[in-house]
């Protein structure tokens, strides 16, 4: 009970993280310079804790560095996109990530892929196409937040099979790699677009603080604990809950909607999320 609880948190907190996020944007503080600010809270929070030491990593910082890169991304594009877009939609379309994390284990783990993925492949295809396709106008409902929700999806695909590539090292080593890279990611983002120093109060300082050091350390603990005391299967549906939530709250807070095309391709993707996670939690007690 406590791992589905703690799982529960999870899921609604980054169901509506989204609503203090867009207020810090409002405030003057762009998602760039949130993530940095949080991320450095969390990082240097947790590492006091207990500093886990580089036992193990020598070898491996080819890996490591593909883990920091997707990871920072991961973190970075999945709340630009709900920045700048729809938020169930947004959602919908990071939630693609079971798909290619069982493509990517079959072609970098050798992991034996099930005749479902003939199934599952498809079918999250033809939900993307019905989410951004307008009759008679082709894909043009396709924008910059779509593409930063699928490639944040995409890069969570390639963390989650980079992390199982390194099971010798510890939970607490691998995440503050990756959040590590959501720092690193942030700070080149922010050169490379010459994003300047936003000048906002202390109150609104203190809030991505709080919410750093807070909000994404407990909830990255409850996630661990969650997925660690269940199976892959039982924690990822669970965690689905997310979009639920989030579809939820940006209607309630931001009159937000989906059209019955949209809900319909994001019924196909989350099936098909659905049959991926399935499907890799047998392949895992086999």
């Amino acid at each position: 009970m406590r791992a589905i609880l703690s799982l529960l948190f999870a899921a609604s907190f980054w169901g509506v993280v989204w609503y203090p996020l867009r207020l810090l944007h409002e405030a003057g503080l762009n998602g760039v310079w949130q993530m940095l600010i949080a991320y450095i809270c969390a990082f240097s929070l947790l590492a006091m804790l207990k500093w886990p030491g580089f036992a193990g990593m020598s070898g491996h910082w080819g890996k490591l560095l593909v883990l920091a890169i997707t990871a920072g991304w991961t973190g970075i594009g999945y709340v630009l996109a709900m920045l700048d877009g729809n938020v169930a939609r947004a959602l919908i379309l990071f939630y693609l990530s079971p798909l290619w994390t069982v493509l990517l284990g079959h072609f970098v783990l050798q992991e034996k892929l099930s005749s479902s993925t003939l199934v599952t492949v498809p079918l999250g295809v033809l939900g993307v196409v019905l989410m951004v396709w307008t009759p008679g106008m082709g894909m043009t409902d396709f924008n910059w937040a779509d593409l930063k929700a699928l490639t944040a999806g995409m890069a969570f695909a390639v963390t989650n099979v980079t992390t199982r590539s390194l099971p010798h090292l510890g939970t607490r080593q691998k995440t503050l790699v990756s959040w590590l890279g959501v720092i690193v990611l942030a700070v080149v983002i922010i050169i490379v677009t010459a994003e300047p120093v936003p000048k906002v109060s202390m109150p609104v300082l203190a809030a991505n603080v709080a919410l750093g050091s807070i909000g994404f350390l407990l909830t990255t603990l409850a996630v661990i604990y969650g997925i660690s005391h269940m199976s892959v299967q039982k924690s990822s549906v669970i965690l689905l809950i997310e979009i639920v939530v989030g579809a939820f709250t940006a209607w309630w807070l931001a009159g937000e909607y989906l059209s019955g095309m949209e809900w319909l391709g994001g019924g196909l993707i989350i099936l098909a999320g659905l049959i991926a996670i399935t499907q890799e939690d047998v392949h895992e007690q086999c």
